[in-house]
């Protein structure tokens, strides 16, 4: 089987929005854009695909994900909660988004927010994760073939299955993080 560990370096799984490439200045829309553009390019797929919109943008605000904007420009706090909205729109629904980040965007309404020490952990957290799966992703290869080898089947089946796997794992991950939003959503209910 290949070795896919080099997918994660071609891949670059670490692309994001760092704290020093967010501006110091408010921005416009289009220059919002552009600072996602160039922090996740390596992210995407393809060349056509678009990492955000202005159309997303004004979704995500009509929806209440972020707090309201100052004459229509976004500070460092919005990018950073785009960001996260970014992260967690591959997995969660917009209502599940929403509910994450009501009190951050209370205390942001109420002016006693500075986002960059939260976020700084967010990112570490990143760079931890990066690495475990990177383990996970070659011990989940090791098991594969492992597998493959005992069933005797053929190796284009290696694929599949690793594919299968990590589907799955990632599943387990979104069931945590809804569960863990449930028990938040009920204890603001309470």
């Amino acid at each position: 089987m290949d070795n896919y560990k080099g997918t994660i370096d071609k891949k670059d799984f670490q692309n994001q929005i760092q704290i020093e490439d967010i501006p110091k200045i408010d921005l416009y829309i289009d220059q919002v854009i552009q600072l996602f553009e160039t922090g996740f390019a390596e992210s995407k797929r393809n060349e056509k695909e678009k990492i955000l919109t202005k159309t997303m943008i004004n979704n995500y605000a009509k929806g209440k994900l972020f707090y309201p904007l100052h004459n229509k420009k976004y500070s460092r706090n919005h990018v950073m909660l785009i960001s996260l909205i970014y992260q967690m729109k591959s997995v969660l629904s917009i209502n599940d988004i929403k509910g994450v980040l009501d009190g951050i965007n209370e205390k942001a309404v109420q002016k006693d927010l500075d986002l960059q020490p939260f976020y700084a952990s967010y990112l570490h957290l990143q760079q931890g994760n990066i690495a475990s799966f990177a383990n996970e992703l070659e011990r989940q290869e090791k098991e594969v073939a492992v597998q493959m080898q005992e069933a005797g089947e053929m190796e284009e089946f290696e694929r599949v299955l690793l594919i299968a796997s990590l589907v799955h794992t990632s599943n387990l991950y979104k069931r945590a993080a809804e569960k863990l939003l449930d028990e938040m959503s009920e204890g603001a209910e309470s």
